[in-house]
């Protein structure tokens, strides 16, 4: 790495926070830490999760934006491709060697449209989601274009209150208006319920689960009726993915947060009222900072700000510790309360981001750590890929 010296062992460089073969108190902060073990805990478990319920796992990218941890989702997890919102995020995993690609969303811009229906050319199967009439031509027109298949989810709004057509003879109409399309193949129906994920209480997400699981099924056996049979009828979070999955409906899964956990994620309640960080998902996610100032002797200030973490869903935990407590931040500075006066400057700290999407989006690498070894760096590969 030319743009990299060792300084006394540590890393002295522009861009990457570590180097392979650190230990994790030489990692330049704040950057985001991965571990691995407890990463590749969580992927074998929902890998055999979904066998056990006869589904397939679809991984949501978003969350990660990284074709390394696609690849691993897929090699021990068992993975048969990916979810991603953006066309843009799409080209990084089609780029990446990922072969079976949804974008769970709607595709409207012409720019964007034309941009998708190049995507197969690089290997992929590629999925869109489609909740107009107006949609499907030009869909249709893009890929006729191209000399491409784009394959087509109907969206159904099963709750969530965002995308996706109202009634069962809206999916009806759309999906006969796919399979009759040039260049378009009908697939299935999209029924995400993203608004129940986070409900804390069980029953709660139980409640709004059996209303989508009820609209999917109301799809489906309409669609059978028309001559339309689903390959996919996919759906389910980390929030949900057991009433999903144990539907008899639906038989893709799109979870994504159960590989890193973040914060807001692991205040959500399982069946026997624990947290889902308890013993359910390990926190394989972290972001690493360091106390730069002590001069107040009740609070810490860590260089962990906005600009490396997003508190939309809440400010940060700190692991591992209860005697401390991130307060509050702005641009570049976090506060932490040290009512005991334990922290130092130049103490490091990991902290558990409150929503781990928007807050990988926010970095360059993954500092993958075995132990407290550095054993290798992640790039970030779709950040900032919004289109």
């Amino acid at each position: 790495m030319d743009d990299m010296e060792k300084f006394d062992g540590l890393a002295v460089g522009f861009d990457l926070p570590a180097l392979p073969g650190m230990n994790v108190a030489q990692v330049q902060t704040p950057c985001l830490l991965l571990d691995l073990d407890a990463l590749e805990r969580n992927i074998r478990r929902m890998g055999r999760l979904a066998q056990r319920m006869g589904v397939r796992l679809r991984t949501h990218g978003k969350m990660h934006k990284s074709v390394d941890v696609q690849w691993l989702q897929q090699d021990i997890g068992g993975a048969c491709g990916v979810c991603c919102q953006k066309v843009s995020e799409a080209e990084v995993f089609a780029r990446g060697g990922i072969t079976d690609i949804l974008i769970s969303n709607e595709v409207r811009d012409p720019v964007m449209l034309a941009r998708l229906a190049q995507l197969p050319r690089l290997g992929a199967r590629i999925i869109v989601c489609v909740d107009d009439l107006e949609n499907v031509a030009t869909l249709s027109a893009a890929a006729t274009t191209h000399a491409t298949q784009i394959e087509c989810l109907v969206e159904v709004d099963c709750g969530g209150g965002r995308c996706g057509v109202g009634t069962t003879a809206d999916v009806v109409t759309i999906a006969r208006a796919i399979d009759a399309a040039p260049g378009l193949k009908f697939a299935g129906v999209q029924a995400y319920q993203g608004a129940m994920q986070h409900l804390e209480l069980f029953e709660a997400r139980r409640e709004k689960a059996e209303i989508a699981i009820a609209i999917a099924r109301d799809a489906v056996s309409a669609l059978a009726a028309a001559g339309l049979e689903c390959d996919i009828v996919g759906g389910g979070g980390t929030g949900s993915f057991e009433f999903e999955g144990s539907s008899g409906v639906f038989n893709e899964l799109q979870c994504g947060s159960y590989a890193f956990m973040d914060a807001d994620y692991g205040r959500v309640r399982n069946r026997e009222g624990l947290r889902l960080d308890q013993g359910e998902w390990e926190n394989a996610l972290f972001i690493l900072t360091g106390i730069m100032s002590h001069v107040k002797p009740d609070r810490a200030i860590c260089d962990a700000g906005l600009k490396v973490q997003s508190v939309d869903s809440g400010l940060p935990a700190i692991f591992g510790r209860e005697d401390i407590e991130f307060l509050k931040c702005a641009d570049e500075h976090g506060v932490i309360s040290d009512p005991g006066g334990v922290l130092a400057v130049g103490d490091k700290l990991r902290l558990v981001p409150g929503h781990c999407d928007p807050t990988c989006n926010l970095h360059e690498w993954y500092v993958c750590l075995r132990g407290d070894t550095v054993e290798t760096l992640w790039p970030v590969s779709a950040r900032g890929k919004a289109f």
